[in-house]
């Protein structure tokens, strides 16, 4: 892990405590039993984890060297982390899951690419004794526990962030939603949120789900819209995540509008804090992926070592296929140009210096970001 993973480690340990915490007078509620398979002795356990994707810069710079430094903590470094990226092919996915099976892991963490499609894996490493907990994406089939955000809010947070942006010409003209890929269940949480907001105060000219969150598929949503639509009726656009937001800004200047209008975007990539800081995105979600991080390692050691995690748990969530699945949520943050200091700077995500680079140096001084 380099310097500044662990400053990010390091800086939310006490939001990760506090969670901890919080989750206390909970926990008895919230279950959390017991695998019924074999379990490991003590801390040489083998953890298979799982992440869906590497086109969002999250899941390699963040989540897997925290996941992995967390469960080496947990267990004095006798620990084994099996790591696997199913670079969005949910076929590939429910391979890894059997290949997990053979090596005997002790427990699974599963980012899945498509929630729906992994629940057969899910199952069969049940009934192999393997405990499943679900990471950021709430997997289908009969999972032990869940960690991620609260992606409802999430939706809501980007809403009111552009209904802020909009100000009373909201319904001047016409917005485009941006939605993510319908293989992601949080996609649908982000644009419940977002609708709840939004609905009655804005009018929706276009709205998309973005195949496999591609910002090129993004790209070319934007185009199509601008050309339906017209250009100088297009007044805010809600994207749900910063890659998109790039995609769909690269179209916005290709039609030639200036100044731009505002976008959305969610998990504070570094290029979507850049546009930021430049005025050509209006806000991010910031999640503090290194509680998230954090709940999973636990949940993972705890089950693979045959105990409960109810210390940590905080809620209860349902699946299709799953009622009352133990728990973590964390919360969030709305990213503008106002707190990039006190957010991702305080927490060490990034440096002012990897921020503003020469490009975005006058921007960053005209902010006060130095």
């Amino acid at each position: 892990m380099n310097t500044r993973m662990r400053r990010a480690a390091v800086a939310v340990a006490a939001g990760a405590m506090a969670v901890s915490l919080a989750a206390c007078g909970s926990a008895k509620e919230a279950g959390g039993e017991k695998p019924s398979g074999p379990v490991a002795a003590g801390d040489a356990i083998k953890v298979g984890l799982l992440l869906p994707e590497n086109q969002t810069a999250r899941y390699e710079k963040f989540d897997k060297p925290l996941i992995e430094k967390k469960i080496s903590d947990l267990t004095n470094g006798k620990a084994q982390v099996v790591y696997a990226n199913a670079k969005q092919d949910a076929t590939t996915q429910n391979s890894q899951v059997d290949t997990m099976i053979t090596n005997k892991v002790n427990v699974l963490i599963i980012d899945a690419v498509d929630a729906k499609a992994i629940a057969g894996s899910v199952k069969k490493a049940k009934d192999a004794g393997i405990p499943v907990v679900a990471y950021d994406r709430l997997a289908e089939g009969p999972i032990d526990g869940y960690t991620s955000f609260d992606n409802e809010e999430v939706g809501k947070v980007q809403g009111k962030a552009l209904l802020e942006a909009l100000g009373d010409k909201a319904k001047d003209g016409q917005i485009v939603m941006m939605n993510g890929s319908v293989t992601d269940p949080n996609a649908a949480l982000f644009k419940k949120g977002a609708h709840s907001v939004l609905d009655g105060k804005v009018n929706i000219g276009k709205e998309y789900d973005t195949k496999e969150w591609k910002p090129e598929n993004a790209n070319t949503n934007m185009a199509g819209a601008l050309s339906a639509l017209g250009k100088d009726k297009v007044i805010g656009v809600y994207s749900a995540n910063d890659g998109m937001a790039g995609g769909i800004i690269t179209a916005l200047k290709a039609a030639g509008l200036s100044p731009l209008p505002p976008v959305t975007g969610q998990d504070a990539e570094l290029a979507g804090v850049q546009r930021i800081v430049a005025g050509e995105q209006f806000m991010s979600v910031y999640k503090p992926y290194a509680p998230e991080a954090s709940a999973a390692a636990e949940m993972a050691v705890a089950l693979a070592q045959g105990k409960k995690a109810d210390d940590i748990i905080n809620n209860k969530v349902d699946s299709p296929t799953t009622k009352g699945v133990p728990s973590v949520l964390i919360p969030v943050v709305s990213l503008t140009k106002s707190n990039i200091k006190d957010s991702v700077v305080k927490d060490g995500v990034y440096t002012v210096d990897e921020i503003c680079t020469d490009k975005y140096a006058a921007a960053c001084a005209a902010i006060g970001l130095k």
